[in-house]
């Protein structure tokens, strides 16, 4: 039994190290960026779209085309010939040329500017969400990595009393119940660090989703780059700096400004087009080699483009309505994260002050005598079983703090720390 459990723990740690070992991208936070800005497949997609956006700047841009009409007898039937285009035939041509009025050409291009401005702010705005993921993923990750750490160094310790134990138990010196609540104490160590190899692979696999890559990702994040996040911030400077970067909300706003251009492009819309011509005809006019010209345009009699325009103006309110709701959502997030980032840095502050190295010297202390008897089991089971819950919310606060820099920064739309 005792050869079956060292087996597999070292099975754990072989397959922790050999994860590690094999193909391993160690990288930080301002790394992880430079990889994600490089290599996602999703950023790529979006900033096609900035670029199909920008091309409709140029369709904007273009005349219509004229239009040349070609009209030639097919049969005469005075002088039964086909085709009958020569001197003594006829033939005709025209030439039409749309003359677009009233501004429309550019206010279609002041709207395709917009587009463009929208799906920039689209693309940032992706990137925002995808490295809030990816650096809370980082930081969830790395702090994983220092509890499966520290479980597999307990659980190295508690498999040599296990051991120990057994042959005492076999010669009489230990009672039973001794041996087996120490090895309900691994029991529930190991499961521990079970869950926590559970959420460590789903982290893993998110990073290396965002990042594109099947290389085992370490995070070097050290206490000091989760410190950066201690910092005095003013709420009324963060909720203007949320207004101003926030790409979601600019959004909301440039869709307010596009629907006003659509509503002053459906106005200009009402006004008539005029169509120039020129022709030519041989023979089918009043006079041979008749060359004429002309100008038609729509009378304004029913058709004003009045649903369109009435339409337009709707928009622009529910626009309006849309930019003011995200508005007091931003707000709402803005505040709540300034919140819970400063209660962070309080419980970070005061387990900076409690966890300091006397924790692992009393440990091993607790274990040096443990071994030689000079401390009880239940002493021994309930610092041992302490200093692991310690552990747990060490790891949780460090996380705590730093998601709740992510957040402040992801709803403010820009980098504080």
């Amino acid at each position: 039994m005792a050869k079956a459990r060292i087996l597999l723990h070292l099975f754990f740690i072989f397959t922790c190290v050999s994860v590690h070992a094999s193909d391993t991208l160690k990288v930080n936070i301002r790394q992880a960026d430079s990889i994600f800005l490089k290599n996602n497949y999703a950023l790529l997609a979006a900033s096609m779209n900035i670029d199909a956006q920008t091309a409709q700047i140029i369709q904007a841009k273009l005349y219509p085309n004229p239009t040349l009409t070609v009209d030639l007898n097919a049969y005469d039937p005075q002088n039964k010939e086909a085709f009958h285009t020569g001197k003594t035939g006829q033939k005709s041509f025209q030439y039409d040329q749309l003359i677009l009025l009233g501004g429309k050409r550019r206010a279609q291009i002041e709207l395709a500017k917009t587009n463009v401005q929208i799906a920039t702010l689209e693309f940032q705005d992706l990137i925002r969400q995808l490295k809030y993921q990816l650096h809370s993923s980082l930081y969830n990750l790395n702090q994983q990595s220092f509890l499966l750490s520290k479980y597999n160094g307990q659980l190295t310790l508690l498999d040599s009393i296990l051991v120990a134990y057994d042959v005492q138990v076999a010669k009489g010196n230990i009672p039973l119940k001794d041996l087996v609540r120490l090895k309900g104490v691994y029991l529930n160590l190991s499961n521990s660090r079970a869950e926590i190899f559970k959420l460590y692979f789903e982290e893993m696999s998110a990073i290396q989703t965002i990042l594109q890559t099947v290389s085992i990702v370490k995070p070097m994040i050290t206490d000091d780059d989760i410190a950066t996040f201690i910092k005095p911030l003013d709420l009324v400077t963060l909720n203007e700096t949320a207004m101003q970067n926030r790409p979601d909300y600019l959004i909301a706003e440039k869709n307010t400004l596009l629907a006003q251009q659509y509503f002053e492009f459906q106005k200009k819309m009402s006004i008539p087009d005029i169509n120039l011509f020129s022709s030519y005809d041989q023979r089918g006019g009043a006079f041979v080699n008749q060359v004429n010209f002309g100008v038609s345009i729509p009378l304004r009699l029913w058709n004003r483009n009045q649903g369109n325009i009435k339409t337009a103006q709707f928009l622009i309110k529910q626009n309006e309505f849309n930019a003011e709701a995200q508005k007091n959502l931003l707000l709402s997030e803005v505040q709540r994260n300034y919140f819970m980032l400063n209660q962070s840095i309080v419980e970070y502050k005061k387990i900076s002050f409690l966890y300091n190295k006397d924790f692992e010297i009393t440990l091993k202390g607790i274990s040096d005598n443990f071994k030689k008897r000079n401390v009880s089991l239940l002493e021994f089971i309930d610092f041992f079983e302490g200093y692991n819950n310690a552990l747990a919310e060490i790891a949780r606060i460090k996380v705590q703090l730093a998601t709740s820099g992510e957040e402040l920064i992801y709803s403010t739309g820009k980098q504080l720390f």
